[in-house]
């Protein structure tokens, strides 16, 4: 990391680059998702109707949102949706497979299985070795389909039926199955990923199929190489948000910013970081600009620090308990309101008390809004994570 005296980076100049780096301003719009996913790292695929709304908020022709994003994910594979940072479900380039497993999925997968190994342990249920088997055989069967449901799967291996009582006595006390523990053991772990839905592109039930092939990395060289993807997307970033955004240690953190060579600079909250000769302004001059972003979207996620571009007021209407961001509405590079879809389709939105937009954002929010119904139709998207003002607005 260097030395000597940090440039200071501004609020101005971060706002600026996320419209930029992150495809917001209309004159960076990206042509196919698999250039916005790249722009981004990651996007959330938690709620998959997140991840074509994150998508067509950038497209620069958003009539082809779903039909281009279907085809990047299902077709193409292009992209993928698995488990990445903080055991949460993401849609990566698939180039960055091996780098988000080695990175952040080892350990979490190593912990998965000896919990579900000791919860079967407990209830009674067959032991380590009887999971093994089960597992070959269901990755046999995926191999061959391609594609398919649990219940598909249950077919073809019939042990993945079998329950085990978990927790018993306790107040959470429940009944698993075998299919849905493992199939999300599997994920963790990167031997499958989500499939196509079985519904529309809204749907939460989705197809399993093999994760890509991909070499084992070194998880020290992974966490670099993460970093600075991550960095050159969002940085300037604290300690602060690379450990959050990650997951990690802060000593994972910390060694792999040293591996990357960042530059220290001077952000409003402390020190920041940013990937090395990426200390300069940006000189591209960008027009104020409108967006609406989804519910969860890796823009308004992106930093665990956010009053940059999202003043502290404004969060109780726009987060829900677990801090989950709800759907925002931007107004030049910062968040100034929320927004819903009615039963009818209607997209309403509003700026809320405090934060000071004219009659131009007025004008550009409302084109946003029209530009938004005219692709998702008829399509009805509810946020799988629900906020006070998104709850309000939708009536």
């Amino acid at each position: 990391m260097g030395g000597g005296q940090q440039p200071y980076v501004g609020v101005a100049e971060r706002r600026t680059r996320l419209a930029l780096r992150h495809r917001l301003a209309p004159a960076a719009r990206g042509a196919r998702p698999e250039e916005v996913a790249g722009a981004l790292v990651a996007l959330h695929g938690t709620d998959p109707a997140t991840v074509y709304l994150a998508v067509g908020a950038r497209l620069a022709e958003q009539a082809k949102t779903v039909a281009e994003t279907e085809r990047a994910l299902y077709t193409d594979r292009a992209l993928v949706r698995m488990h990445g940072m903080r055991h949460t479900v993401f849609v990566f380039p698939t180039e960055l497979t091996a780098v988000v497993h080695a990175s952040t999925g080892l350990t979490v997968a190593a912990r998965e299985r000896a919990s579900l190994v000791k919860d079967m342990a407990k209830a009674g249920a067959p032991d380590a070795a009887w999971l093994k088997e089960v597992e070959e055989s269901t990755l046999a069967a995926l191999a061959r389909r391609g594609e398919a449901t649990a219940a598909e799967l249950t077919q073809d291996e019939p042990r993945l039926r079998e329950q085990f009582a978990y927790a018993a006595g306790k107040s959470y006390e429940g009944v698993h199955t075998v299919s849905s523990r493992l199939l999300r053991l599997l994920g963790v772990e990167g031997k499958v990923v989500r499939g196509r839905p079985l519904g529309s592109w809204t749907s939460t039930q989705a197809r399993w199929a093999l994760a890509p092939e991909h070499p084992e990395l070194d998880v020290a060289e992974a966490q670099a190489a993460l970093l600075r993807r991550w960095l050159t997307a969002c940085g300037p970033a604290t300690e602060s948000d690379l450990k959050w955004w990650t997951g990690w240690r802060v000593t994972e953190v910390r060694r792999a910013l040293a591996a990357i060579g960042t530059q220290e600079v001077r952000l409003d909250e402390g020190t920041g970081y940013v990937v090395d000769g990426d200390t300069e302004p940006v000189t591209a001059p960008v027009e104020p600009w409108a967006a609406l972003l989804p519910a969860l979207d890796p823009t308004a996620m992106g930093w665990q620090l956010r009053d940059w571009f999202l003043a502290p007021d404004l969060r109780p209407a726009l987060f829900d308990r677990s801090g989950n961001v709800g759907p925002t509405v931007w107004w030049d590079g910062r968040v100034v309101g929320g927004w819903a879809q009615r039963p009818d389709g209607e997209i309403v939105w509003r700026v809320l008390d405090g934060a000071g937009v004219g009659r131009e954002a007025q004008a550009a929010i409302e084109a946003e809004a029209a530009r938004l119904r005219e692709w998702v139709g008829t399509t009805r998207v509810t946020p799988r994570f629900r906020t006070p003002l998104e709850r309000e607005l939708a009536g």
